[in-house]
């Protein structure tokens, strides 16, 4: 059809960017700190829309972890890493408890991180779309014509 292209109508508002997405509620049985940390991050994962409900529980794991790696580091910088203690083949020095608490706690951030695309290589490989993108532009151009087949 010719003519003029129809105008909206004066009471259509056009959206402007992005609308905010409601952030979960921390579950109850988070600490004070594990809290600070949801509270920190909670935000920001779901604005990339990597928080979702049912992995509310997951995610409260990774800010405990957070949180325990905190209080550990704490308790290192006031009492250190090692201590000593005589035993019979002379004084030892050993590692304190925040030491192997410190050391747990960072293993289960870094595999509770890997799921919500934490660092710098999980957040590339998250945004990426993985093998299924790899495969799909093979097919598009298998079907497009672009690839020879052998």
């Amino acid at each position: 059809m010719k003519g003029a292209k129809p105008t909206p109508l004066g009471n259509v508002i056009p959206m402007k960017g992005d609308m905010e997405k409601p952030v979960l509620e921390a579950p109850d049985m988070l600490t004070e700190l594990g809290r600070q940390v949801w509270d920190e991050l909670a935000p920001e994962l779901t604005r990339l829309d990597r928080l979702k409900i049912h992995y509310r529980y997951q995610f409260a794991s990774y800010c405990e972890a957070v949180a325990n790696f905190i209080r550990a580091t704490n308790d290192i910088a006031l009492h250190g890493v090692w201590y000593e203690t005589k035993t019979r083949n002379g004084t030892q020095h050993k590692k304190t408890a925040a030491w192997t608490a410190q050391n747990e706690a960072m293993n289960q951030m870094r595999r509770d991180a890997a799921l919500f695309g934490l660092t710098p290589v999980d957040e590339s490989r998250i945004s990426s779309g993985g093998q299924g993108d790899l495969f799909d532009k093979l097919m598009d151009q298998l079907k497009g014509g672009t690839i020879a087949p052998a």
